[in-house]
């Protein structure tokens, strides 16, 4: 069974247009978990712009599924690691101003510098996981970063999805099969929804988790919260 980890982000952002604590994200995690979500997922920036680092901190003392920060690895991230050490950290190569994560690691360009980062989570007794897209390389190198899981950036399978499914899910089952081969453990998001997630999972072997955020809150507007995450767990069997 892949695991279904919540991305919370958005609801964080709704409460931030208005001030105050409404919606509370903190209630939103414990009902996540209350309607069947295996996960949930924050993704912390330094401008705040939606999860701030006290929502973080708040958030670790009511999860009690797997607990999955993602985020640019510099010092204000790694503090936040070091002193939540959440089930997942999940790496990703974003600059501060970037509107959401939209690339994957160069893995051998960075290798060096994630070997680092990767063995000081492992230190910590966190599992890691850093954002690739399919290119063939950068799982490979991946595999040299000490990492124990990848998580594959989706956002050009979801784009493809609707003109040729097959084409747009070709590349992920061939790194799905290099990752497994590997030994690495495979993550998967961006852009997901009811409509491409079911397909997916089924040309992805072996996938372990996805992290869905956006679709799901905005489809819950339509169907409620309960029932939203119903769905996406049904696509996932």
């Amino acid at each position: 069974m892949t695991k279904l980890s919540v991305n919370i982000n958005k609801i964080a952002t709704i409460r931030n247009a208005r001030g105050g604590n409404t919606p509370n994200v903190v209630q939103v995690a414990i009902d996540c978990e209350r309607f069947g979500a295996d996960g949930i997922t924050v993704h912390p920036r330094p401008d705040e712009r939606h999860i701030t680092r006290q929502d973080v901190y708040d958030l670790s003392k009511v999860v009690t599924t797997e607990f999955n920060i993602e985020g640019y690895p510099d010092e204000r991230f790694m503090e936040l690691i070091r002193d939540v050490r959440p089930a997942q950290a999940t790496l990703v190569p974003d600059p501060p101003n970037v509107l959401t994560s939209n690339a994957g690691w160069d893995t051998k360009q960075h290798l060096s510098k994630l070997q680092d980062i990767i063995g000081q989570l492992h230190e910590w007794g966190v599992r890691s996981s850093i954002f690739v897209d399919t290119e063939l390389i950068n799982i490979e190198y991946a595999k040299e970063t000490g990492v124990h899981r990848i998580e594959l950036y989706t956002g050009p399978y979801a784009e493809g999805f609707n003109t040729n499914p097959i084409l747009a899910v070709e590349p992920y089952t061939k790194a799905a099969l290099l990752a497994n081969q590997l030994g690495l453990g495979i993550n998967a998001g961006h852009d997901l929804d009811t409509k491409n997630l079911a397909y997916f999972k089924a040309h992805v072997p072996e996938l372990l988790e996805v992290s869905i955020g956006h679709a799901l809150i905005s489809d819950s507007i339509y169907w409620g919260l309960e029932n939203t995450i119903q769905f996406y767990l049904k696509a996932l069997k």
